[in-house]
């Protein structure tokens, strides 16, 4: 196996899908990764001062692997974990207002045995779906620079280069996690178009992969405060985007 040297990430195109011995196995490199300096300083942070409300809890404040089936047909791509959330929890999107909106949508369709996602034990299994993040660590106002992206995607390429085979359908949120999606379905041998497909709420594009395959790549607005407060993103429109997704898996 192909193990980053500690406080790295791994370098593009290394390691490989052949590289791990499965996802748990990458996972537990992903919780130990310490190679963005500021991503590293906030994430422990936040976990240290943590916000009144989970002043008893005790933080996560690592990097936050991905969730989900190991064999899954439909893979979720997100922007990074909330501070107090994922960063909280140590679970994708839980934990939060973003999780919460997701989660609820993802059972609605049939791809959650519940609608609820708020800690590691509360018995929430999803349903031929993986939910991971493009950046592993929590960023300051949820912004990670583009070196702290480019230095990330390594672990997105592994994670996608090991659940690819099964994957039919990868459902982007936000123009982040598109652009990561796109980016990383190139590096792992997918045929992106040039100019690169624009992302939108409801786009779909056909991504040609080798051995005469293909998945479908979906645009859905992030479920993000920013976006589900001002009426953006409704229920309607999330269910309508994974509802795709979970019909396009079969």
């Amino acid at each position: 196996m192909t193990t980053p040297r500690p406080g790295t990430a791994p370098q593009p195109g290394s390691p490989s899908a052949d590289g791990w011995a499965g996802l748990a196995d990458l996972d537990a490199a992903i919780t130990q990764c310490r190679a963005c300096p500021r991503l590293v300083a906030w994430r422990e942070e936040v976990a240290s001062v943590k916000r009144a409300s989970f002043a008893h809890e005790v933080y996560w404040g690592r990097p936050v692997p991905g969730f989900g089936a190991e064999r899954p047909a439909v893979l979720v791509v997100g922007l990074a974990p909330a501070a107090h959330g994922a960063n909280r929890t140590g679970r994708v999107f839980t934990g939060d207002r973003s999780g919460d909106w997701l989660f609820a949508s993802l059972h609605r369709v049939g791809l959650a045995n519940q609608p609820t996602s708020t800690h590691l034990g509360d018995g929430l299994e999803l349903i031929d779906t993986r939910v991971l993040a493009a950046v592993r660590c929590a960023p300051p106002q949820n912004q990670p620079t583009p070196v702290e992206r480019d230095t990330c995607a390594p672990w997105l390429d592994a994670e996608l280069g090991l659940v690819l085979p099964s994957v039919r359908v990868v459902v982007a949120l936000g123009g982040f996690g598109w652009q990561a999606a796109l980016t990383a379905l190139g590096r792992v041998g997918a045929q992106v178009t040039v100019p690169r497909p624009k992302f939108g709420h409801g786009a779909e594009v056909v991504v040609p992969l080798p051995r005469d395959r293909e998945v479908r790549l979906l645009g859905c607005y992030h479920p993000s405060q920013q976006n589900t407060f001002t009426g953006r993103l409704t229920e309607t429109m999330l269910d309508d985007v994974l509802g795709r997704a979970a019909r396009l898996r079969a």
